[in-house]
């Protein structure tokens, strides 16, 4: 990528973050409407307010006493707006007898009109009513605008803010102006200075001249520059005059001029490039709504044709969102840091930890705010893969492209299910911290789905670099200590509660997942140490993965039922009711049916398995050949219907896919319709010798050569492509699908 691309592209995202910091600004008064009704505050029931904030508090929410130290300017003005005039307004009034009407008759009673119409009645709700609504259509118009102008195309949001700077300059010029003339109204008349050539006055920088110097020289480049942006008919002595035209108020102050008419002369000035910025946008206006309604077409052909989330996806890469959201939080949290670095003293020293509260808080205000935040974590989580990724010298994994993505998504619907931006600023920050909390142990899953891999691929292909066998191992260890790390540091600080049990599990789920990954690591490098075929090897990884998922499934249930606690008795929700459902159906339901079909086919190949007789020794030694699934020596095998010899294990693993015969594709298992047709004794029947898989050339030559031993595991199997199926239906049998990030959202925003 040339310099030039990437500076276009740093510009189009900077011209994408003004109509971001718009809707920011629109989201902090909440659209205009009245997020909360305080009454006037009396001093006769604050104590008793007092007591209601505190026991509610710690009933439903469970906060800890330590934000009161954080934040007690915000606690103490918090409550003293929560506290409830003795006197009753009419608008509460009016509810009361709403209420007492529902209570009685019913909301659907005779008198239900009777009490709208003393609610219409009521003047003060009127008046709200009327304030509001007005507030929320003009921050809806806002809203809209800004959103349209943030997905312009480039050339557009130029024409935008050519547009823009040039109604400014305009008003810039007129301000400009009117200060100069400001300072020329109690001044000598310059005019007299300079035909008089008063070169004391007129280079004293106390006087009026010397002062107008930069007034003039602004209007000069003012004049210049909407010369070159406005986007109105560009007559070409227009052209000329405009700085003229922008300096005009000053030139004519000098001249013995009435003061009224010296007065209007900014208006006067201002009013050609008024003139032609409003012909510009009366022209365009036409042009602006084809535009919209072009844009409309187009994502509407798009969906017809690709879907909706091709559509998000396209306009996510074309408007480069994530850059966008990462600049406008910087700009965001700088500015606050500006703020409190100005505001602060000159003699008292700004402390961290405070100030580092007081912008994370500010940090997740609103949702564009917490959309900021979230492509902020999304760098760190990508950069935090890289980083093990680089540790455990690989390069191609797929998990890692996505840790970034991932735990953005998770974070975000943190934020929304907890109600992040709806909390006071005290319990925000504990909200935060606890967020963070649970993404550290989702991050801690999807670094496990990166190690375990490579620990299977190190394991199977007995790699024997210890350098890469002792990153991963090393990854592991800090996998298996870093949530134990994390439990005693909660547990040692805060009580039980529902969000410290939904972390417990999430994290002790970490080193199950861990210890399973290290037990099937330890399986493949002794079956690799072994000189003969190990038989035992594929039940024992069958029974290690089923005990780590039955584990998983059993914290899934136990997740559910806390979620469902949270939903019903401490803070519900939408949000939080579809992710319950979500967990239910993924974690819970697909899981134990999948789980389940698992253990059926199992059973069944082993009931099919032990239905086939034993080969005896010297079968065995007549035969001398290898199992034609995994192509290794037989010291035990099993004989199907049509006289072939597989290994017990081979056979079941092929029993998963099929009950033909891997060689001939007849039905491998005994039936009585069979047994009566074809009961011969071994001396008469052709089929009772054994079958040779090839003639003696090959068997010497098979002899002669030595056969690498692979291991007999789902990873492992020989080139055959009826092979290569049984063994993906084997490693099917034993994985785990379990979707981490659906399980971490149902149960988060626990009011502890």
């Amino acid at each position: 990528m040339s310099v030039r691309t990437k500076v276009l592209g740093l510009v189009d995202v900077m011209m994408r973050v003004p109509p971001i910091l718009v809707i920011d600004e629109v989201l902090k008064i909440s659209m205009g409407l009245p997020t909360r009704f305080y009454p006037t505050p009396t001093d006769s029931n604050l104590l008793q307010t007092a007591e209601f904030t505190e026991n509610h508090t710690q009933t439903h929410t469970n906060m800890p006493t330590d934000a009161s130290i954080i934040f007690p300017e915000l606690i103490n003005s918090s409550l003293l707006n929560s506290t409830s005039s003795s006197d009753d307004s009419p608008l509460e009034r009016a509810i009361v007898n709403a209420s007492t009407t529902a209570a009685t008759s019913g909301v659907l009673s005779s008198t239900f009109g009777v009490m709208m119409n003393e609610l219409a009645q009521d003047t003060f709700l009127s008046d709200v009513l009327s304030i509001t609504s007005v507030k929320f259509i003009i921050c809806l118009i806002v809203f809209l605008s800004a959103a349209c102008i943030f997905m312009l195309w480039t050339r557009y949001l130029v024409m935008v803010y050519m547009f823009v700077i040039s109604l400014g300059l305009t008003f810039l010029s007129y301000w400009s102006n009117v200060s100069a003339l400001t300072l020329m109204e109690k001044s000598p008349c310059i005019l007299e200075d300079l035909l008089s050539f008063n070169r004391t006055r007129l280079l004293d920088t106390g006087e009026v001249a010397m002062s107008l110097v930069p007034h003039l020289v602004a209007q000069w480049f003012m004049g210049m520059l909407f010369a070159y942006v406005h986007l109105g008919p560009r007559y070409r002595i227009v052209q000329k005059i405009m700085p003229v035209v922008f300096a005009s108020p000053i030139l004519l102050a000098m001249l013995p001029l009435p003061p009224r008419l010296i007065k209007d002369l900014p208006v006067f000035a201002g009013a050609v490039p008024l003139i032609l910025t409003k012909a510009t946008m009366l022209n365009s206006a036409y042009d602006a709504a084809k535009t919209v309604y072009n844009g409309y077409q187009y994502a509407m052909n798009f969906v017809s044709n690709f879907g909706l989330s091709a559509l998000i996806e396209n306009e996510w890469q074309r408007l480069n969102v994530p850059s966008v959201l990462r600049v406008f939080w910087t700009i965001r949290i700088g500015q606050e840091f500006i703020s409190i670095v100005l505001l602060s003293d000159s003699t008292t020293t700004i402390s961290f930890f405070p100030t580092m509260q007081k912008l994370l808080v500010d940090g997740c205000e609103t949702l564009t705010a917490v959309l900021g935040m979230t492509s902020i974590i999304s760098v760190i989580c990508h950069y935090i893969g890289r980083a093990f990724q680089w540790y455990l010298l690989t390069f191609d994994n797929d998990e890692e492209k996505s840790l970034g993505t991932v735990s953005a998504v998770l974070f975000y619907i943190l934020a929304l299910q907890t109600g992040l931006t709806s909390l006071a600023p005290d319990k925000r920050f504990v909200r935060l911290c606890r967020n963070l909390c649970l993404l550290i142990t989702a991050l801690l899953h999807f670094l496990h789905n990166i190690v375990s891999p490579i620990l299977m691929s190190l394991s199977a292909a007995r790699n024997p670099s210890r350098k890469r066998h002792i990153r991963a191992l090393t990854v592991c260890a800090f996998l298996v200590a870093t949530p134990i790390c994390l439990l005693a540091a909660l547990w040692s600080r805060h009580t039980p509660s529902t969000w410290l049990l939904a972390v417990t599990a999430f994290s002790v789920e970490v080193v199950v997942k861990v210890l399973v990954s290290l037990a099937t690591y330890t399986l493949f490098l002794l079956d690799a140490r072994r000189q003969t075929f190990w038989e035992k090897l594929d039940d024992y990884l069958y029974y290690v993965r089923a005990f780590g998922n039955s584990v998983e499934f059993c914290f899934g249930i136990l997740l559910f039922f806390n979620g469902a606690w949270i939903l019903i008795f401490e803070s519900g929700g939408a949000i939080r009711a579809i992710m319950m459902c979500i967990h239910a159906y993924f974690n819970i339901w697909c899981e134990a049916r999948a789980g389940w079909s698992v253990f059926m086919k199992r059973r069944s190949a082993v009931h099919k398995i032990s239905a086939l007789p034993e080969a005896t020794p010297a079968q065995l030694h007549a035969f001398d050949d290898v199992c034609a699934i995994c192509y290794q020596e037989m010291y035990s095998a099993k004989i199907t219907r049509c006289r072939h010899y597989f290994h017990g294990v081979c056979l079941r693993k092929w029993l998963y896919v099929q009950d033909r015969c891997p060689l001939c594709h007849e039905i491998m298992m005994y039936t009585d319709k069979s047994d009566d047709s074809d009961a011969q004794t071994p001396a008469e029947s052709p089929a009772a010798a054994p079958i040779h898989l090839y003639n003696n050339e090959m068997d010497e030559d098979h002899n002669n050569s030595s056969t690498p031993r692979i291991a007999s595991n789902a990873t492992t199997t020989s080139a055959a492509a009826t092979t290569s199926s049984a063994a993906a239906v084997a490693t099917a049998a034993a994985s785990n699908t379990t979707t981490q990030s659906l399980r971490v959202s149902q149960d988060v925003g626990v009011q502890e």
